[in-house]
């Protein structure tokens, strides 16, 4: 059985406890017992998520667990020397040693990623890399396995994480059977991008959020103003008035990040060739993908591809 240490200290993101939903669901779905999960704290007892719910944990102990998962929070503290400590023993006695979102501090602060890729929640990527130059800090990735040493972006990032760890052990059915449990699509690869388009547009009104819907599942068409513009019950020119109004963007570069979102999570699912992701995505051809992608990367798909294979594992 894999033994699961999940490090909490006060102030600690109660979302990550998710990350123990998964591994008792791993067991359901095994038929047996795979992992046994504690919930540890430097001096055990209660302790305060930052949303105020306090959760029993045990004192550190013996820290040869399988491996150890380490929680974010929401306001980024020094952390005790105990939990440093402990976090060190770790590093040379568990098989993996994790964290989630802001945990990557902790771990950098334990020196644990010194040289190490790793990401953090994009909110604080930027900071993780200033605090500690040592680390080599990827922001637009969901998780990085680096040697023993596995981190996630933030929030829900902490469900991809475990599903990677669920299917590093058990395998990728297990893996897809829990995430069909958790009503989540199968987890995102770790070269995933963290950034979705559709946030990123914030569209005010329910007409243009109908009309940025109905493109995304829709990508192999033309989608022209004037198709839009019957989905969104507007004249094409009151469409394109409120679209830029809302998304202070054209309807044509809203269109096509959303081509390069989709392009661009195919191509770090490694399974398809780049003249069916341009045709799929509704680029057409491989020429016109590769020009959108070096506008809004700098790099070619080629290049995004290489990556996603480095982040993955």
């Amino acid at each position: 059985m894999r033994h699961v240490g999940v490090v909490v200290f006060p102030g600690f993101q109660i979302l990550d406890m998710v990350a123990v939903s998964i591994f008792e669901l791993a067991n359901l779905e095994a038929g047996q017992p795979e992992y046994e999960v504690e919930i540890i704290s430097e001096h055990g007892g209660m302790v305060r998520s930052s949303a105020g719910v306090e959760i029993a944990t045990r004192p550190f102990g013996d820290p040869a667990y399988d491996t150890v998962v380490v929680t974010g929070a929401m306001q980024i503290a020094p952390s005790s020397p105990g939990l440093l400590a402990f976090l060190h023993e770790v590093l040379g006695a568990a098989r993996r040693t994790t964290s989630i979102c802001t945990g990557a501090f902790v771990l950098a602060e334990a020196g644990i990623l010194d040289g190490r890729h790793a990401t953090t929640h994009w909110f604080h990527a930027r900071d993780l890399q200033q605090r500690f130059p040592q680390t080599r800090v990827d922001e637009d990735r969901i998780f990085i396995v680096d040697g023993s040493v596995w981190t996630s972006a933030g929030m829900t990032a902490c469900i991809d994480l475990c599903l990677a760890l669920v299917e590093n052990d058990l395998g990728a059915e297990v893996s897809r059977a829990i995430a069909k449990k958790l009503v989540v699509y199968h987890r995102r690869t770790g070269g995933q991008s963290q950034f979705s388009a559709m946030l990123d547009l914030e569209p005010k009104s329910d007409r243009i959020q109908n009309a940025l819907s109905y493109a995304k599942s829709h990508l192999t068409e033309p989608l022209t103003v004037e198709q839009l513009a019957d989905v969104a019950h507007l004249s094409p020119r009151q469409f394109s008035r409120a679209f830029r109004d809302e998304t202070r963007q054209s309807p044509a570069k809203a269109i096509e990040a959303l081509r390069v979102e989709a392009a661009r999570a195919m191509l770090e699912a490694g399974r398809h060739s780049m003249e069916a992701v341009a045709a799929e995505t509704g680029f057409v051809d491989t020429e016109r993908m590769r020009r959108a992608f070096l506008r809004a990367f700098g790099q070619p798909p080629q290049a995004i591809k290489r990556a996603a294979r480095v982040g993955v594992l």
